[in-house]
């Protein structure tokens, strides 16, 4: 039988941990249920203990943190992560490990957004505003459909969990999840599943501006970072057109007269030009370098499965 972790990182949740946890505990008698404590100033700690959690604790602030620790710490075969804010419901789970278990996904992400509960229940548009941005931009860069790329709502397998290295120290977390399982190859299934606000009292930990340059930032970096080759070279032809309309009169001006009179324009344009070229060479190494770097992930997996086939090999004979 499968080992299941509930993984639960908190910050001032002391309202609504205590339904999270018997609601977990409920659907899912036998898991290990491990609250994470990020600092929280309340009472969610005390409760969670008291209503039969696993507390741990991560001192570095940030949900990013928060998920590695989580994930280097805690050993099982089925990994289901859940905020604790009470806003998805636990009688999902049965529906988002099942691909997990057998054997049909590496990722299984609770979509909030096909079947319109977000939309109906979400009190901060600009933050559905900003899911949509980040979910089309990954779309196009890895050409698939996704619908819900930043729901706090997943089940992993442990090859997942185990080979991720969480970079993001905050709430970018679900978008690196998703990334990383696209770029390396990992099968992602999605299931509808319905989604609550926050109940009253209830606060949220994002900030609409801020998130919103989060959103942002996220965008640029995840083309600088996956596919270097485009963003460099989007960037070499927008300098090199610039290089070429300043250079223009230039140019013009030479054929006309022979002489050249616009020495800063021309000084100007050809610095554009060969800033152009450098920019577009540094997207070919950078591309060369990722592809590398994916050949060798894919070679430490298959150590990592070799490993694992191993333990299990012992344990049967054991």
């Amino acid at each position: 039988m499968s080992k299941i972790a509930v993984l639960i990182p908190c910050y001032n949740e002391e309202q609504t941990i205590e339904k999270v946890i018997k609601d977990f505990k409920r659907e899912l008698p036998k898991a290990d249920i491990y609250v994470y404590d990020n600092n929280s100033k309340d009472k969610t700690a005390e409760i969670a203990i008291k209503n039969g959690a696993i507390l741990r604790h991560e001192y570095k602030q940030g949900k990013g943190n928060v998920v590695r620790s989580m994930f280097y710490d805690i050993d099982a075969d089925i990994y289901i992560m859940v905020d604790g804010d009470d806003t998805y419901p636990a009688e999902f789970v049965h529906e988002l490990i099942k691909p997990v278990e057998e054997g049909k996904a590496d990722m299984c992400i609770g979509d909030r957004l096909s079947n319109g509960t977000y939309q109906k229940e979400n009190k901060r548009p600009f933050h559905e505003f900003g899911n949509n941005l980040v979910k089309k931009a990954i779309n196009v860069l890895f050409k698939t459909k996704l619908k819900d790329i930043m729901t706090g709502y997943r089940a992993f397998n442990k090859k997942f969990v185990k080979n991720m290295p969480v970079m993001t120290p905050k709430f970018e977390i679900e978008t690196e999840m998703s990334l990383y399982a696209l770029d390396k190859g990992f099968v992602i299934k999605e299931i509808p599943i319905d989604y609550r606000d926050r109940p009253e009292g209830s606060t949220s930990k994002l900030n609409t501006v801020s998130d919103g340059l989060k959103v942002v930032k996220t965008i640029v970096k995840m083309y600088k970072n996956y596919k270097p080759l485009r963003f460099f070279t989007y960037i070499a032809i927008i300098i090199f057109l610039l290089g070429i309309f300043v250079g223009a009169p230039v140019i013009a001006e030479f054929f006309k007269t022979r002489y050249i009179t616009k020495v800063p324009s021309a000084i100007l344009a050809t610095g554009l030009v060969i800033l152009s070229v450098i920019i577009g060479q540094c997207g070919v190494i950078l591309d060369t370098v990722v592809k590398i770097n994916k050949e060798n992930y894919q070679l430490n997996l298959l150590k990592y499965e070799q490993i694992e086939n191993l333990k299990r090999k012992e344990e049967n004979d054991g």
